[in-house]
């Protein structure tokens, strides 16, 4: 079934299918992994026309499986063995925290149980395939540590981990057969592959976002399965808040977690406030943003009392007067748009940071610096740990690494990053790893009609534009008032109505633009973001130009401020990182129009590139 030139196969496939090269660890493993996998395969119970995928890709997201084998169960119906490969030799039990357990590679490091990890992976497929859902496709999930011998009191064996261990059987190196009975339960005869096509050809049901499923997470329902570092950084949060709750913890601590745009940090984050809230934490959810916070309220009406949703989610700036240790723990998302003072006129308090931190005896920080828009965001991690130094907390990091929005693509986004010019990626032009509806338009009423019909699905799809029109403010509330004026095109559009800080979520909104403001901390099916003449390609580099960007902007008010070189440097960063958040919006697909023409002949030139 296999042979000894299978992992040039899969690095070629990899590479055709996603545009991904693989490193030189990863085809080791597929070497060693599959090797054992042949052997439990050679068995002549099982037949020879089962189907066989190798790196089969979880849907939305940046996970793939190990191994899945298909076939036809005893009743009848199309059956599918998911088989989660692990090469330990060791592992550790950890207690106080949900299907974690504790390894030995390039130094200790908790990891999920691998039976979670296959349970974790088929409920992915399972919310996600129409074909596994309505078929039905039966789908087993497993893991195999074919390096792995089980101790009499083998710590992956514990109860504690009973529930995980029951959704998905655990196989060491010593249960070659009981694995190979296991597959024989749940494949009678060989399927030719169908199963794997029926699987891999099926339509895929709607994408959730949190927007749509928080009612069923504030009730306590399991709306977002999370996977491998979600769940660790989850685990752990709760873990440390249960110390906080009980008085096992002596001083402040601070958590600070790192993550870029689709990493689920907002999911993770209203998460932690139901559940801490659950646990009998004094809690909530802050952010500086006001568009989530109104979004979230709006979802959440008729579900709870008014001022009990309103208790759920705060500002930054709340926590001015705020006697110290009044919460247990405070869930800060979006901490990059911090500020440092707080009020209409930035004249009250004196740092948010240090407030949150002083206000808690526990704070939870979300970050993603390269999403910091305004000259007054202060938050970064060198801020935080300074006040957090100062409080004379105790500081942990944490990082979330995988992608669950643009198509679950990290190749996107690191392909977004070097375009954009805010860090070098490598092969980036190699790459054409994300299966993602990446355009660029030539006439922006054209780019306009392809998101209103994608709209007209499900209300999901959003125009965003950079901030170089002017607000005309005495037509804030009526969007025949048009701000975004193309006139070569002849394009005309209003800015996002003042009256409503739930754009992202209203009917109408298709015939407004939104900011950067209206939609950060957000997301859409598709996104359409209109690049201004604040971005530009000349000289073979895209630049910028902060002297473009209108003057009703205030995210660079107080940079005359600033020395030439600082000025150029901070508006750069500022004018980067916008386009960078507004074009990581869309899960499905990201459409373009630029006013410069040259950029968009780039961009156009640069997303071929990406096509092997």
């Amino acid at each position: 079934m296999f042979d000894s030139v299978i992992e040039e196969k899969i690095y070629n496939a990899v590479l055709e299918k996603m545009g991904r090269r693989t490193s030189a660890s990863e085809v080791n493993s597929w070497i060693n992994s599959l090797k054992d996998v042949q052997i439990v395969l050679s068995s002549d119970d099982i037949p020879k026309d089962v189907g066989v995928a190798l790196e089969y890709n979880v849907p939305y997201t940046s996970k793939r499986v190990d191994v899945i084998l298909s076939g036809i169960a005893e009743s009848g119906n199309n059956s599918a063995i998911v088989i989660e490969l692990k090469q330990w030799s060791e592992a550790g039990k950890v207690e106080g925290k949900d299907g974690i357990v504790s390894i030995n590679m390039h130094g200790k490091k908790e990891v999920t149980h691998p039976s979670y990890q296959a349970w974790s992976y088929v409920s992915s497929i399972e919310n996600y395939n129409e074909e596994v859902q309505d078929r039905p496709i039966l789908l087993q999930p497993c893991a195999y540590l074919h390096n792995y011998y089980f101790r009499s009191d083998d710590p992956l064996l514990d109860p504690i981990y009973g529930e995980y261990l029951g959704r998905a059987p655990l196989f060491s190196k010593n249960d070659r057969q009981k694995l190979l009975d296991f597959i024989k339960k749940h494949i009678k005869y060989g399927d030719n592959k169908e199963t794997l096509y029926l699987i891999d050809k099926s339509k895929l049901r709607p994408s959730k976002s949190l927007q749509d499923f928080l009612t069923g997470m504030i009730k306590g329902n399991e709306e977002f399965i999370m996977l491998d570092q979600q769940k660790v950084v989850y685990e752990n949060v709760i873990a440390n808040a249960k110390k906080v709750l009980n008085g096992n913890r002596n001083g402040k601590l601070v958590t600070i977690i790192k993550g870029g745009p689709g990493t689920g940090k907002s999911v993770l984050a209203v998460n932690l406030m139901v559940n801490l809230t659950n646990l009998g934490c004094v809690t909530k959810y802050v952010t500086k943003n006001q568009a989530p916070r109104s979004v979230y309220y709006n979802k959440l009406k008729g579900t709870k009392k008014q001022i009990d949703i309103k208790n759920m989610f705060s500002g930054s700036g709340a926590f001015c007067d705020t006697p110290k240790n009044t919460f247990d723990v405070l869930v800060v998302d979006e901490a990059h748009r911090l500020n440092e003072k707080s009020g209409l006129y930035s004249n009250v308090g004196e740092n948010q940071i240090k407030e949150i931190i002083e206000s808690s005896r526990y704070s939870v920080f979300f970050i993603d610096e390269h999403q910091r828009v305004t000259l007054k965001d202060i938050g970064t991690e060198a801020e935080i740990e300074k006040y957090a130094l100062e409080a004379g907390a105790t500081i942990e990091h944490a990082e979330l690494d995988s992608q669950f929005r643009c198509n679950g693509s990290d190749g996107y986004i690191e392909w977004l990053n070097d375009v954009l010019q805010i860090e070098e990626t490598a092969n980036f032009d190699s790459t054409g790893d994300f299966n993602y509806d990446l355009r660029v338009f030539k006439d922006p009423n054209e780019m306009r009609r392809e998101i209103a019909r994608k709209n007209s699905v499900n209300n999901k799809s959003r125009l965003v534009a950079g901030y170089c029109w002017n607000w005309i403010s005495s037509g804030k509330n009526k969007n025949d008032v048009y701000d975004i004026e193309l006139p070569e095109f002849d394009f005309k559009m209003s800015w996002n109505l003042g009256s409503t800080d739930t754009w992202a979520i209203d009917e109408k909104s298709i015939n407004e633009a939104g900011c950067i403001h209206t939609c950060q901390g957000l997301e859409f099916d598709y996104v359409g973001v209109i690049i201004g003449d604040d971005l530009r390609y000349e000289g073979g580099r895209v630049i910028s130009d902060y002297t473009k960007r209108a003057r009703t902007d205030s995210s660079l008010k107080g940079l005359g401020k600033l020395n030439a070189v600082e000025r150029e440097e901070v508006a750069d960063r500022i004018i980067r990182n916008t386009y960078r958040t507004l074009m990581s919006r869309g899960m499905k697909g990201c459409y373009l129009f630029c006013v410069d023409k040259e950029l968009g002949e780039f961009l156009e030139y640069r997303i071929s590139k990406t096509v092997l």
